[in-house]
C-alpha cells in the first residue's frame, strides 16, 4: 500500500554538478518508488560555476552507490587520480608539506603512529611526517595503484584517493545516467516562483515560455543565487568573511607544455600560498585546471589575474573566469519544501576540495531524512541542524591553514596570522600544543591524521607524546622508525606509473596533436 501522503513529484531547479549528482542518486535509489517523478529544469543560457575539479575520496563512494564503473568515469571525465593535497609557502615560504589520504605509519602497543614519530623528533630523528605516508610517497613519485585492503600489514592498505576531473564531464556524464534512470529534464530560464497564499510553500515555477512545473519538493540546485532557499524564502546567510577573508577567484584552465599530459603530474592537487590567497593547480589528463582565490580588500582583480597568468604550465584554455563569494551558509538548508544542495546552500573555498563532498553529504542526509507531504518539522530540523555542523567542522579546518603560519610578507597573511580561531579550532590546538594528541569530534569529516597533517605541516608545536611510547626503548623506536620508512618509500616505488595504471585501465593520457584544439572544450 502507498502512503497516500508520499512525495509525488520531485523538482531539481538547476543542473551543473549538484543538480545532475541529485537527480543521478534519487534516480539510482529512490526511482522505483511508485509514482515518483523526477524532473529536473535548467538552461543551457545559464552558465555554471564549475571550476572545481578536485575531490576527497567520499567520490568513491558515491560513484559506487550509482553503480558505475570506475574505468568508465576516469575516461569518460578526463579523470586523474589523486592522492592528496601538496601546500606549497604556506608556512612559510620555500616551504611545503602533503595532506594525504589515509594513514600514517603503522599504530603500534595501542596508540597512534605518530606518537612514537614525536618520540623520534625529541630523540634527533630529522625525518618528515610525509616520510611515512604510502599515499604521500606514491604521490610524490607519480605513481598509482588502488589500495589493497586484503593486505592489512601492508601499506598498500594504508591509503585512499580520489579523482581530479572536469565537472562539465561530469555533470554530463551524469545527466546521461540520470535520464536512463527515468529522470525528466526541462530545458527553460525560471522567470516566476509560484507559492501556496497561506503556506508560502513552493507550488510550480514558471519558465520564460509559459510552461509551469509543479512539484511537491524542490530542490534548489541553483548556486549563489539561491532563487528558491534565499529569494523566493528569504533565509538568510552567515557571513564568515572575518575568518575565511578570501571573497574572490579568477580561474583559467591551461594546456600541458609540449610533448607533457597529465602522465607527467603527481596524482595530487596542489595549492600555492600567494600574497593575497591562494593558487589551485589541478592536473586532468586533457588539460590544468588553474584558479587563484583571493582577498579582494588586499588585491585587485587586474593584480590577480596577472599573477595567475604569470603562474600557469602552459598556454591559457579560456578567457578569465571570474568569480564572486562570500564564505557562509544558509542559516536554514531546509525551508517548507524547498531544500537548498550545493552552492545555494552555502559556500566554502576549494582549498580541501570540500564543495563536492557536501554535496554528496546533503543527497545522504536528504535521503535519510526523506519527507513525506506532511513536512513534519523534526525532519526539516535535523537535516538543517546536520548541514549547519558539516559547514562548522570544515570552516574549522580551513582557518587552521592561514591561522597557523609563519609568514609576514603582506598584509593579508599578518590578518590571518592575528585571527582569533573558532572555538573548536581553538581546543584541537590547544590539545596539540599541550600533549601531542589529535582528537576527531563527533565523526567530523576531517580524521585526525588530517589534522595531523595540517598542524605539523603549518608548524603548531607539539607539547610532548602519549607516555605509552616510551613502551619501545629509544634504539627500538628509532629502529622501527626507519623500517618504516624504508618499506613505505620501497612499495610506493614499485607501484605502477599513474601513466601506466590508467592506460592498463583503457585510458590513454597523451593527446593526439589533432585533439589538442578539442581540450579547448
Amino acid at each position: 500500500m502507498t502512503d497516500p501522503r508520499a512525495i509525488r513529484k520531485m523538482v531539481i531547479v538547476g543542473g551543473g554538478t549538484a543538480g545532475w549528482m541529485t537527480a543521478a542518486a534519487f534516480s539510482r535509489v529512490f526511482g522505483a518508488l511508485p509514482g515518483l517523478q523526477i524532473e529536473l529544469v535548467e538552461s543551457d543560457a545559464i552558465g555554471t560555476v564549475g571550476v572545481g575539479e578536485a575531490t576527497i575520496p567520499d567520490i568513491c563512494l558515491f560513484n559506487a552507490m550509482l553503480g558505475i564503473d570506475e574505468n568508465e568515469f576516469v575516461r569518460e571525465t578526463g579523470a586523474t587520480y589523486k592522492l592528496g593535497i601538496e601546500f606549497v609557502d604556506w608556512a612559510r615560504i620555500g616551504h611545503s608539506y602533503v595532506h594525504p589520504f589515509g594513514y600514517y605509519g603503522l599504530d603500534m602497543l595501542g596508540i597512534e603512529f605518530h606518537h612514537f614519530w614525536l618520540k623520534g623528533q625529541s630523540l634527533g630523528d630529522t625525518s618528515k611526517l610525509d616520510d611515512y605516508s604510502m599515499a604521500v610517497a606514491a604521490g610524490k613519485a607519480g605513481r598509482f595503484m588502488r589500495p589493497q585492503a586484503d593486505q592489512r600489514n601492508s601499506p598498500l592498505s594504508k591509503f585512499s584517493y580520489a579523482f581530479q576531473f572536469d565537472a562539465g564531464r561530469y555533470a554530463r556524464f551524469l545527466r546521461g545516467k540520470a535520464e536512463e534512470a527515468g529522470v525528466v529534464r526541462t530545458e527553460g530560464r525560471i522567470t516566476n516562483v509560484e507559492q501556496d497564499p497561506e503556506s508560502g510553500f513552493v507550488e510550480a515555477v514558471v519558465l520564460d515560455n509559459g510552461k509551469r512545473v509543479t512539484g511537491d519538493l524542490f530542490i534548489d540546485c541553483s548556486g549563489f543565487r539561491a532563487l528558491l532557499i534565499g529569494e523566493t524564502l528569504g533565509i538568510g546567510f552567515e557571513d564568515w568573511t572575518p575568518w575565511l577573508p578570501c571573497d574572490r577567484a579568477v580561474a583559467i584552465p591551461c594546456a600541458y607544455p609540449e610533448g607533457h599530459s597529465g602522465a607527467d603530474s603527481e596524482p595530487m592537487t596542489r595549492s600555492t600560498a600567494r600574497p593575497a590567497g591562494w593558487q589551485w593547480r589541478i592536473p586532468l589528463q586533457h588539460r590544468i585546471g588553474n584558479g587563484h582565490v583571493y582577498s579582494s580588500a588586499h588585491m585587485s582583480t587586474d593584480e590577480a589575474t596577472a599573477l595567475l597568468l604569470a603562474n600557469l604550465d602552459g598556454e591559457p584554455l579560456a578567457d578569465p573566469n571570474h568569480i564572486r563569494f562570500t564564505a557562509g551558509y544558509r542559516h536554514k538548508a531546509w525551508e517548507k519544501n524547498v531544500v537548498a544542495l550545493g552552492l545555494a546552500g552555502g559556500f566554502l573555498e576549494p582549498l580541501e576540495s570540500t564543495a563536492i563532498h557536501l554535496v554528496q553529504a546533503g543527497i545522504a542526509r536528504l535521503m535519510s531524512l526523506f519527507p513525506t507531504r506532511d513536512f513534519k518539522p523534526q525532519e526539516t530540523e535535523r537535516f538543517n541542524k546536520e548541514s549547519i555542523d558539516a559547514y562548522l567542522e570544515i570552516r574549522d579546518f580551513l582557518v587552521l591553514h592561514y591561522k597557523a603560519t609563519e609568514r609576514d610578507d603582506s598584509p593579508f597573511w599578518n590578518y590571518c596570522r592575528r585571527l582569533e580561531p573558532p572555538a573548536g579550532l581553538a581546543d584541537k590546538l590547544a590539545m596539540f600544543r599541550s600533549s601531542g594528541r589529535v582528537f576527531r569530534e563527533n565523526n567530523e569529516l576531517f580524521t585526525e591524521t588530517s589534522w595531523l597533517s595540517v598542524m605539523v605541516g603549518q608548524g603548531i608545536k607539539h607539547g610532548g607524546y602519549h607516555p605509552a611510547a616510551d613502551l619501545l626503548s629509544d634504539e627500538e623506536a628509532l629502529t622501527r622508525l626507519s623500517h618504516i620508512r624504508g618499506v613505505v618509500l620501497q612499495t610506493a616505488l614499485a607501484m605502477p606509473t599513474q601513466s601506466e595504471f590508467l592506460a592498463q585501465q583503457g585510458s590513454t593520457m597523451i593527446l593526439p596533436a589533432p585533439l589538442r584544439q578539442s581540450a579547448r572544450a
